[in-house]
């Protein structure tokens, strides 16, 4: 089977509206409370930091320490979660990170001292990993192709929506409750809400089709389609991905990931899907996440200002989000992830220059600062953030998808955790204008990497992809790609 032939699948029957469509709303919606809880445990460090440190007496290690300790658990818990949810299934994986993400929350707000609060957080982390892996897979392998882009892009509009509340948390616990020695325990304590109703939730919540059907589990996959589309759409469906499987053995063998990357069409694509998760990373968004305080006071804002002045980031990260789902089933990947970068890098730049032009006692300057970081957030959140995971969602095939994309998340996360324990030593080295020029000089690099080596997969199903990735004909120049951008 050729990929050539894999254009858009007319073949399949239309989506039609009904309480299938309405049954499939309602599983991502508590599917990406997972989603929402990464962005709060990442996000509320950013205003907990300094009355924790406080409190606890930490010092500028020991505060990386902290606020790193997440990281490195969720770059754990990314190739962990993408190795027991290919096991288990994608279900029980997430209802086990619901656990995580409750004992977590509750050992970071009840801690007593330093070794408490790094266990708490490293099982944050390990949940925050599993969930930035397992959800986004989940959500597009239960999408129609269609509107897979929209539906699994709905995971990073819950996470800026997470990081978002984190901030306004902050601002009010901080503005009202900053005199109390205890108020970042409250902060930390909030992600206990949602964590138990991604538990409860994910009881009602089905299996992947597609993850059943690898396993051989014909009519459990077909009987959960069938909730979620028209039976005449599901029994297409079915047929399809069971075809893809087959082609599958038979293109790869036993695929499972120790012999995948024995596969040089496998070892190619985990590379650039390395790179895709990597890049995205470097180019600073979570740095200014988990440091705005510090970021905008050194910009020249008091501290309560700052807390408040986070809010604006976190504001324009959801309304980007919005965008991007927009976007997401009308603009290929392509094109989306190639424009961010240069939209982004353009931003790094501009904050470099108005860092280095403006006094620092200039009142002005911390307002032209925020502006200009609110550019950057807006940038990477409506052109990258959503598109790079859709588009690590889609690239793997089945049975190593959750594997492939967890290896990949595993080096984002790796990526984040090194550069935000050493983000105020850089930034206390390189100032803000030498900060940000570095920053810029890795994203112009990240340009030229994604226009010679970035396939796409908008307007394909995930058997059309998977057919085109094992063939080649997935790459940039090759006609299928071709074929796909025109469609």
């Amino acid at each position: 089977m050729s990929s050539t032939t894999a254009e858009p699948a007319h073949k399949l029957p239309p989506l039609t509206p009904g309480p299938h469509s309405r049954r499939l709303g309602q599983v991502a919606i508590i599917a990406t409370l997972g989603g929402l809880l990464f962005g709060y445990d990442t996000g509320v460090i950013n205003g907990a930091l300094l009355p924790m440190t406080e409190e606890l007496g930490l010092t500028p290690f020991t505060e990386g320490a902290v606020t790193s300790s997440l990281l490195f658990g969720a770059a754990a818990g990314a190739i962990l979660g993408g190795r027991i949810s290919d096991a288990i299934g994608r279900r029980p994986t997430i209802i086990g990170l619901s656990v995580l993400f409750f004992i977590g929350a509750v050992l970071c707000a009840i801690t007593p001292g330093l070794t408490i609060l790094l266990i708490g957080r490293i099982m944050l982390g390990l949940g925050v990993g599993g969930a930035s892996t397992v959800v986004p897979v989940f959500l597009a392998e239960l999408a129609p192709y269609e509107i897979r882009g929209a539906l699994a892009g709905r995971n990073e509009f819950m996470i800026v929506t997470g990081q978002l509340a984190a901030f306004v948390v902050n601002a009010i616990l901080g503005n009202t409750l900053g005199h109390l020695d205890h108020v970042w325990r409250i902060m930390l304590a909030v992600a206990a809400i949602p964590a138990m109703a991604l538990f409860i939730g994910m009881l009602r919540v089905p299996e992947s089709p597609r993850w059943l059907l690898s396993k051989g589990r014909h009519d459990e996959a077909l009987a959960i389609l069938a909730t979620l589309r028209s039976k005449e759409r599901a029994d297409a469906e079915h047929a399809e991905i069971a075809s893809t499987l087959r082609y599958e053995e038979s293109a790869a063998a036993k695929l499972t990931p120790s012999a995948a990357l024995k596969q040089g069409w496998f070892v190619k694509i985990l590379l650039i899907g390395i790179a895709v998760a990597v890049f995205q990373q470097l180019t600073g968004i979570n740095s200014v996440m988990y440091y705005g305080q510090i970021l905008l006071t050194e910009s020249g804002f008091g501290r309560q200002a700052a807390l408040i002045g986070n809010i604006a980031p976190g504001i324009i990260a959801v309304v980007g989000a919005v965008i991007a789902l927009w976007m997401m089933d009308k603009v290929n990947r392509r094109i989306t992830i190639i424009t961010g970068y240069t939209l982004v890098a353009i931003s790094h730049i501009l904050i470099a220059i108005f860092s280095n032009v403006i006094a620092p006692e200039n009142p002005i300057r911390p307002f032209v600062m925020l502006t200009l970081i609110v550019i950057f957030v807006g940038s990477m959140q409506t052109f990258l953030n959503v598109a790079t995971w859709v588009w690590l969602s889609e690239i793997f095939p089945l049975k190593v998808r959750a594997f492939g994309m967890g290896f990949s998340v595993l080096c984002m996360w790796l990526s984040n955790a090194a550069l935000s324990f050493a983000f105020p030593s850089l930034l206390a080295g390189l100032g803000l204008t030498g900060l940000f020029i570095g920053f810029a000089a890795v994203n112009l690099v990240a340009v030229v990497v994604m226009t010679k080596f970035l396939p796409d997969t908008h307007g394909r199903t995930l058997e059309q992809v998977e057919e085109a990735v094992i063939d080649g004909t997935i790459y940039p120049g090759k006609g299928a790609v071709a074929a796909s951008a025109q469609s």
